[in-house]
């Protein structure tokens, strides 16, 4: 399946010889959006080919892997799981938006510590779960595995040849190294950290196959999930101005450091930049009761 192209054209990027497009993979599907689709893909053939019938996967509360394992094993004829972060989740996940609609596609969930939630890669903790919920076809936190990184290289198509950068935000680095894998040596591909620090790096490293790829670590506002009133601004006037919705926690903190990089003159003249679109629109719901309870102003939906 491909997304479009949609050319970014503002004054602010047209006085500084800047062309920008976004590639709305946001618009693969109206529940398994962006780069979860494409993590999804043949993780899906491959538990069929394996004659699984249960996924199970892990997530935070408004997790959008969640969200979309739900919906494609919904589509897909699979039973899902979901091990959620977080046990007070157990009492009110009915009033979480991602949480109430995961449940609706038919996942069920299994709340743990976050003591417990660390262990998530151990044998033990592993058969653990083995043991309460039988066989299932086990998908990592965030969907990153060799299988999401085939998928992701798919993005890219030979349309997309003739930009400069591409730029992309950056979660378990997953679709990063797909993007890497599949641009030509001659482009740059240029990762935006949700995260606060460069540990991503080593693992990046382990799968891309090309060098032509850097982090750029200042645009993360706090860490994971961290919002303020600037990014809010800056997200809702990119909305007025494009009708292009932005997620708080990925797409919306690379656009932000793309258009503060071209005020900055970080961009050379004539410089042709792809972003890419990875979803999450859902995510802003959830967001949205966080910002109510601290009294800051909402992302406009």
């Amino acid at each position: 399946m491909k997304s479009h192209n949609q050319q970014i054209d503002l004054p602010e990027l047209r006085e500084r010889g800047i062309t920008l497009f976004i590639k709305r993979e946001d618009e693969l599907h109206p529940h398994i959006s962006g780069n979860k689709f494409r993590k999804l893909k043949y993780n899906l053939i491959r538990a069929k080919e394996e004659g699984h019938s249960t996924l199970l996967t892990f997530g935070g509360a408004f997790s959008n892997h969640i969200l979309a394992t739900a919906c494609a094993g919904n589509e897909n004829a699979f039973d899902t799981i979901g091990i959620i972060r977080g046990e007070e989740l157990r009492k009110n996940w009915k009033d979480n938006p991602t949480l109430q609609l995961a449940a609706a596609f038919g996942m069920r969930f299994h709340f743990v510590s976050r003591d417990e939630y660390r262990q998530k890669t151990s044998s033990v903790f592993l058969e653990a779960l083995q043991a309460e919920f039988g066989d299932f076809y086990l998908l990592p936190e965030g969907g990153t595995n060799t299988l999401a990184i085939k998928g992701c290289e798919e993005i890219l198509t030979e349309n997309d040849a003739d930009f400069d950068i591409i730029c992309c935000a950056v979660g378990t680095g997953g679709t990063l190294t797909g993007l890497i894998n599949s641009a030509s040596r001659e482009q740059a591909v240029w990762g935006y950290p949700a995260l606060k620090g460069d540990f991503l790096k080593e693992d990046i490293r382990t799968f891309a196959i090309n060098d032509n790829w850097r982090l750029i670590t200042s645009y993360h506002f706090g860490g994971y999930a961290k919002i303020n009133c600037e990014l809010i601004d800056f997200i809702n006037d990119f909305k007025n101005r494009t009708g292009i919705a932005l997620d708080p926690v990925y797409t919306g903190k690379m656009l932000y450091g793309i258009f503060d990089q071209a005020k900055k003159g970080f961009f050379s003249e004539g410089s042709r930049i792809l972003a890419i679109h990875t979803g999450g629109l859902q995510g802003i719901k959830g967001m949205n009761l966080v910002l109510k309870k601290k009294k800051l102003p909402l992302l406009n939906i």
